[in-house]
């Protein structure tokens, strides 16, 4: 949802995924190049995954799947509090007026994520959490995006950077999954043609394009100033069948079933961590 932005604005900067370690969209493993055993999720938290890929990729599908398991807390977007916020619909006004209103919108989708990503599990059973997109996805993927593409000046830019930064550095919105639904533009664009939705209506060809190199360069890459969470890449361009079998196949690295240990937490790490993020 919060991917259809940049119509209107300057589309000059668009880059390419050269720093793919996997030109073929078909690859299908973790990257970058980490031990998924390597995992360690804190003791006092469940297991966090999240689901990315570009618009039309399936990951409300893949969402679906597991929702029903046992031990798992599913949370989809959070499309309905960015259509009323105290009566505002704020994807409406972005969409009537993106210059007006995009960072407006960016800096609550920030804010519900933040919200969505540090709930507490309502059940003490529950051992995984799994979103649809995560806050690190709207700063380094979509707010990039905005910012690459002329839509949103260097200054409010700087402002959502400056309170991810400091988020990141005293509140615990670690993730330790990512699974990556990779596929390539012309098949999104086509779903996204076939299922009809009204928010998707003015989207183009051009602009997923740009979203899939955005998700590349964040998530298909091994340097650590993009992010240092292993990833899970599965292909999105497989039929409905094949990729419930890949969703069966790699169940227990999405369930964080094959991670090698959970550690305990130590406050002075934590302290040290702050320090080091927050510098």
């Amino acid at each position: 949802m919060e991917g259809i932005l940049p119509e209107i604005c300057d589309q000059s900067q668009s880059t390419s995924s050269s720093t793919s370690p996997a030109n073929k969209t078909n690859f299908v493993g973790i990257s970058p190049l980490k031990e998924l055993t390597n995992i360690t999720t804190p003791t006092d938290r469940p297991f966090r995954v999240s689901i990315e890929g570009n618009i039309g990729a399936g990951k409300s599908t893949l969402v679906k799947y597991f929702e029903n398991m046992p031990n798992i807390e599913t949370y989809p977007e959070p499309i309905e509090w960015w259509r009323n916020l105290n009566g505002y619909n704020l994807l409406d006004l972005m969409y009537s007026d993106k210059p007006r209103w995009l960072k407006v919108f960016q800096s609550y989708v920030q804010f519900t994520r933040l919200r969505i990503q540090t709930s507490k599990p309502k059940s003490p059973s529950v051992t995984v959490q799994m979103f649809e997109r995560s806050l690190q996805n709207n700063r380094f993927c979509f707010l990039e995006l905005a910012y690459r593409s002329g839509c949103l000046h260097e200054a409010d830019y700087s402002v959502i950077d400056a309170w991810y930064r400091w988020i990141r550095a005293n509140v615990d919105i670690n993730l330790d999954l990512i699974v990556y639904l990779r596929s390539t533009p012309e098949v999104v664009y086509e779903r996204v043609k076939a299922r009809g939705r009204p928010e998707e209506v003015g989207l183009s060809l051009d602009y997923l394009t740009q979203l899939h190199e955005s998700h590349e360069r964040w998530l298909m890459t091994d340097d650590e100033r993009f992010n240092t969470i292993p990833v899970l890449v599965l292909d999105a361009d497989r039929t409905l069948d094949e990729i419930y079998e890949q969703y069966k196949k790699n169940e227990n690295k999405i369930l964080g079933y094959d991670k090698k240990r959970k550690r305990s937490v130590n406050q002075e790490e934590k302290e040290k961590i702050k320090k080091s993020l927050f510098s």
